[in-house]
This record gives structure tokens, sequence and C-alpha cells, in this order.
């Protein structure tokens, strides 16, 4: 089992902290959440039957690869995820450029988590029809990997038409940093199945997580995918060391964990978690 921490639920303040925390401590991995713009009027939850949005229009959010870059230098061995990257709402040479660009200064540690997103007005914001996100971010996937693998690019599709163009170079890690695919819809399970390396969900117990594992195992037979590696990740608590072995004989490879009711417990909740899991 593979232990990343997610940064979602901490304050921003102590993210650098977190994070070179974890660094020491051998945790795998670090999650940033991800936003382009918050519009003032919000609507929409990404966790089923929730009555409001999860965050404020004003959460205070920076560029998710830019900062990942800096912790990158602050860091040695943690990987660097994104948890989930509106991949969609990017043309595909901004998010090829800005992925490449973590993977190489960090050494090949970056984790792409990417979603077609749950906030509709921050794709009308963009001035994009939030009905087509599905549709875009499969093309813009489709076309960052290729950049990635490519010597020469081409490409006419529904939303992006260029001719011949070279992207160099090329990310460390080989063919393209890992995709993982977010979301628990039919679509985005669909969407990890067929084109992902893996599939990130939301919080889950061992229990609930049953379902969407069973759905993507099914999908990958339908795509011929079976037998290829792929990561599944969720959020998940850990206050026993039997949970780890029951989230792994669900099936999930990498747990992401939040030890801490607030902020302010955080750090410490993280340490006594570590001596719990790693000792």
């Amino acid at each position: 089992m593979k232990f990343g921490i997610a940064l979602g639920r901490l304050a921003p303040r102590l993210h650098e902290e977190m994070v070179l925390l974890a660094d020491r401590l051998g945790f795998e991995s670090v999650w940033l959440p991800e936003h382009l713009v918050l519009p003032v009027d919000m609507s929409g939850s990404p966790f089923a039957g929730a009555a409001h949005p999860p965050i404020p229009p004003d959460a205070p959010v920076v560029d998710c690869f830019g900062y990942l870059g800096y912790l990158a230098g602050k860091t040695s061995r943690v990987r660097l995820g994104s948890h989930v990257y509106l991949m969609g709402l990017r043309h595909p040479f901004v998010a090829a450029r800005a992925i490449q660009t973590l993977d190489l200064v960090s050494g090949g540690r970056a984790e792409v988590g990417i979603g077609a997103g749950w906030l509709e007005a921050e794709w009308r914001a963009a001035g994009l029809d939030p009905r087509t996100r599905g549709r875009r971010l499969d093309e813009t996937l489709a076309v960052c990997k290729r950049l990635w693998t490519e010597d020469v690019v081409e490409h006419h599709g529904e939303f992006y038409d260029f001719e011949p163009v070279m992207f160099a170079p090329k990310p460390v890690q080989r063919p393209h940093p890992p995709i993982l695919v977010g979301g628990e819809s039919e679509p985005a399970l669909r969407r990890a199945a067929r084109h992902g390396d893996g599939w990130i969900g939301l919080a889950h117990s061992v229990e609930s997580c049953a379902a969407p594992l069973q759905r993507l195992h099914e999908l990958r037979a339908e795509y011929g995918r079976a037998d290829e590696p792929f990561e599944t990740v969720c959020l998940g608590r850990v206050t026993h060391p039997d949970d780890v072995a029951r989230f792994e004989a669900a099936g999930i490879t990498r747990l992401l964990v939040t030890p801490w009711a607030g902020s302010g417990e955080a750090l410490d909740g993280v340490r006594r978690l570590a001596e719990k899991i790693f000792e």
C-alpha cells in the first residue's frame, strides 16, 4: 500500500511544512487540489447529496503545477500530484507544458490526477460550455499524450486544430507521467478504464469503495486492459493497522490520508500516523 497526504483539507499556510514533513517521514506522495477560478455564485458539489459546494468562492488557490514545482525543489523523494487538475479548461499545449515541467524539475516525480470538474460555473466563467467538458477533457488528454511521446504532432479535432508542431524535451517518466482519472460517475469511470493509468476517487470506507472498483474491473476488461498495471486511489481513514490491510484487500493500491480534525492538529496527526503505519 502506498500512502499519500491530501493537502486540500489543510490550511494553505501549512502546505509547505506538511510536504517537507511527509518527505522526511516516508509518505509516498502529496496531492494538491486545483481550480482555475472560483465564481462568486457557485452551485453543485462532487459529493452526492451535498446541499452546498465544498469550498467558498474566496478560498485561496494557487497554480497547481507551479506550486508543485516549487515543492519539488524543497523535497527529495516524495511524489507530487494533482487532485484533480481540470485539464479540459486548458489548451493542450498549456497542460502538456505544465505537466512536463513539473516532471522535469522533480526528476520524474509527477503524478497527474485529472477530472472533468463538477463546478459548471467555472467553465462558463472561462467562456466554455460546461456540457462539453467531458469531450474537451478526452481530446486534451489525447493531444497531451501525443505531445509527450511523438516527435511531430498534427491534430484536427472537435475543439483543437493545428498544423505540425514539435514539443521538447519529453517528460522524464516514459511514456509520460501517470494519468489518474478522477470522478465516480459512469463517464468518469469509463474514462479511467479506457485512458487512465489509474483512478482517483473521493473519500471512501472499505465497504463503499467496492462498487466503483468492481465497475472499473468490468470496464477495463471491456476495453481489453484487464492485465495492464492500474492504480486505484481514494481518500480513507486509518485508525488501526488492520484498516490498511482491509483497504488493500478491497483493491485500493494508494490511500490518501488526512489524519486530523483541524489544521492545527495536522502535523502531529501525520507524525502519529507515520508511527502507526511505518513501524
